[in-house]
């Protein structure tokens, strides 16, 4: 039986140190990523890692996912491995021994409806902030890496593509697509 550590914050900037403070761990899996996708590299590892009669701790719900569905979708998944997961703030428990408990059940689903919610509300703040800001004049957006000449002169060469152009310049391939459809070309 493995004890394993799932920490995961939003920003690079933020520090993990105060998760699973304090619980003893074989093995931790920590990423810097949002929690509105379950698309993350340190989750896939953790989840293939954990073996039937493991523990994954979770310093709280909002930490494995912001999600009502992803949650109950990760916390059945890791069960029907046979893995135990306990969320540490919220000491709750779901074993795949045992049948949880139904109101156990309705207050993580209430809690995962509350992680879900606060990203909806910091999302909806966003969005407002980046409008208020353009209203402004503050806001412009990032700022492009390359003009779109270099891009405009980059494929009109012989056998440039739209790939060959965007790793040749070291951008994405929507920003040439972006940047020739603009031109009104159809190089």
């Amino acid at each position: 039986m493995v004890n394993v550590g799932y920490i995961r914050v939003s920003s690079a900037d933020q520090n993990t140190a105060r998760q699973l403070d304090g619980v003893q761990l074989d093995k931790v899996f920590t990423e810097k990523v949002s929690g509105a996708s379950t698309d993350r590299e340190q989750l896939h590892a953790m989840f293939d890692y954990v073996r039937e009669g493991d523990t994954v701790h979770v310093h709280e719900i909002s930490r494995l996912a912001r999600s009502l569905i992803d949650l109950n979708t990760l916390v059945h998944d890791l069960n029907k491995k046979g893995v135990t997961i306990i969320f540490h703030q919220e000491r709750m428990t779901f074993s795949p021994d045992r049948e949880q408990d139904p109101l156990q059940q309705l207050m993580f689903n209430m809690l995962a409806s509350f992680a879900q919610f606060e990203r909806q509300i910091i999302k909806h703040r966003q969005v407002e902030g980046i409008a208020k800001a353009k209203e402004r004049g503050v806001y412009m957006g990032r700022k492009k890496t390359i003009d779109d000449s270099a891009i405009i002169e980059a494929m009109s060469k012989d056998g440039a593509s739209f790939r060959k152009v965007a790793k040749e310049l070291g951008v994405s391939l929507s920003t040439v697509q972006r940047a020739v459809k603009k031109q009104g070309s159809t190089i």
